[in-house]
């Protein structure tokens, strides 16, 4: 009797329980993650690094920064690969912020304005011909050099010719490359520029004179300016490096910054083409600016034939010795590359990219000119990031005709889209790589990676000695090499 009754105990028991564990099966079955709307996902990233809606021709503010704004044109390429931050997991999304991550301005400005006592132009003792040498940046950097003498020797400055006899034959004048009228307009208040010489001075007699290198204010207002006494027109037969960096007084070296970051503009078809160009690569994603100088010029100037063939050392060589201009002859590329003087190759650029850690498909815009040996030494490259543009790749042959064969030009495309990356990396440290680090700082402090090329040499010797792998040791390595080297130019005039 009494097991009868305890019966129906039981099997409400056992009913009991498989009850409950049936409802915890299914309640862990239907777990799910529940997924935002695309309007309240929270913004990972700070505005800079969205695309500009503005398509006004001048230059913007987006957050802390001054950019190239957006032109209207319809990019003519496929649909673009997704970008990097796109097809990362999660897991990675940190990482690769930090890889994007700009620097820390530490609460520094430009600070360009002219001081309460800056006066406008007194009345001019005589006239400044320039003639400008050098690739675009030294002459750009020259031209800003020549605003500054002609305010300090109270001349008026006449529009500086370009250089056309330099290795590249560029026959561009001011205006193909600046914008002439804005040039003028921008320095009314600093210095007097007129686009020629008066009628009447056209054949007056000129003292043609080579200024000092780094020469500071007592040179020119006391050698220079006399000269006015005998001429009216000086004619400075170059202007690189012609004016001290140090020692001048603070309203001379505003005048500087704003002559390069304001008042040399480039011409309005350059600006269109470069922010066109901008536009395309960002629809790739955020994106690296290679200044990769692997051109023929570079190496036969540089003495450097790492990794080329017998035959590409011998017609480096050869360009070296028929360059009269090019004092040293005798150069040993070993002992170059060892000290750091030697740019990058395109295969060691590969591997350090490789180690900071950029996953393959970051977008990278190589520029530069013709790379020597072309495909044959960017393979290695290639295969580890195969995104890599150019302004060839992305403009057809029509939209680049107007600029084919002037250098300047060209370079000028490059230099905008270099402002404009996301992060810029030289390969060699020259007259270019300096202008954009600069003008990158001066417009936000944006990211700037400068290689410690000896450091990189003795660890790239390694790997080919077979004494080091690719991997996570190298990987630290270069990255602890690298923790401080974000970019050190202080540009112009800074103030906290």
């Amino acid at each position: 009797m009494q097991r009868r009754r305890l019966r129906p105990l039981f099997l409400l028991r056992k009913m009991l329980t498989f009850t409950i564990c049936a409802i915890g099966l299914v309640a862990l079955l239907s777990f799910h993650v529940h997924v935002f709307p695309s309007s309240t996902v929270p913004n990972l990233f700070p505005d800079p690094y969205k695309l500009p809606t503005q398509h006004e021709f001048k230059y913007q503010r987006f957050g802390t920064e001054r950019r190239w704004t957006r032109e209207l044109a319809p990019p003519h390429l496929s649909k673009a690969p997704q970008s990097s931050l796109q097809l990362a997991g999660a897991s990675g999304t940190l990482e690769l912020y930090k890889l994007w991550k700009p620097p820390s301005n530490r609460d520094f400005v430009p600070c360009i304005k002219p001081s309460a006592n800056y006066t406008t132009p007194v009345e001019s003792r005589g006239y400044l011909l320039v003639h400008s040498n050098g690739g675009l940046n030294q002459m750009r950097a020259g031209i800003c050099d020549m605003v500054a003498v002609a305010r300090i020797i109270d001349a008026t400055l006449v529009i500086p010719e370009l250089d056309k006899q330099s290795f590249w034959q560029d026959s561009s004048n001011f205006s193909d490359v600046f914008d002439e009228d804005h040039f003028m307009n921008a320095l009314a208040n600093d210095v007097k520029v007129v686009k020629k010489l008066p009628k009447e001075l056209a054949t007056a007699t000129k003292v043609v004179k080579h200024f000092r290198s780094w020469s500071g204010l007592d040179y020119y207002q006391e050698e220079i300016a006399s000269l006015y006494e005998d001429y009216q027109v000086i004619r400075a037969a170059k202007s690189d490096s012609r004016l001290a960096n140090n020692n001048l007084p603070p309203n001379i070296q505003k005048l500087r910054c704003r002559a390069c970051y304001e008042a040399l503009r480039f011409s309005p078809r350059i600006e269109a083409m470069g922010k066109l160009l901008v536009d395309r690569m960002r629809d790739f994603g955020r994106y690296i600016a290679l200044h990769l100088r692997y051109e023929k010029d570079m190496l036969a100037f540089s003495g450097c034939t790492h990794d080329l063939s017998s035959a590409e050392a011998d017609e480096l060589e050869m360009i070296r010795e028929n360059t009269a201009h090019w004092k040293i002859k005798d150069i040993n590329s070993g002992e170059q590359r060892s000290k750091g003087y030697c740019p990058l190759t395109p295969k060691e650029v590969g591997i350090f990219l490789t180690a900071l850690g950029y996953p393959s498909n970051t977008p990278i815009y190589i520029a530069a000119g013709e790379i020597y040996g072309g495909d044959s030494h960017m393979a290695d490259l290639r295969s580890r990031y195969p995104i890599l543009m150019s302004k060839e790749k992305l403009a057809s042959v029509e939209e680049l005709e107007p600029f084919i064969d002037h250098a300047s030009q060209l370079a000028a495309l490059d230099y905008i889209v270099s402002v404009e990356s996301d992060v810029f990396i030289p390969s060699y440290s020259g007259n270019m790589a300096r202008a954009v680090e600069g003008h990158r700082r001066f417009l936000g402090h944006r990211k700037t990676i400068a290689p410690d090329r000896k450091a990189l040499v003795r660890l790239f010797d390694k790997i080919e000695r077979g004494t080091l792998k690719e991997g996570r040791n190298l990987s630290n390595r270069i990255i602890e090499i690298h923790r401080r080297r974000y970019v050190k130019v202080m540009s112009c005039s800074f103030c906290s």
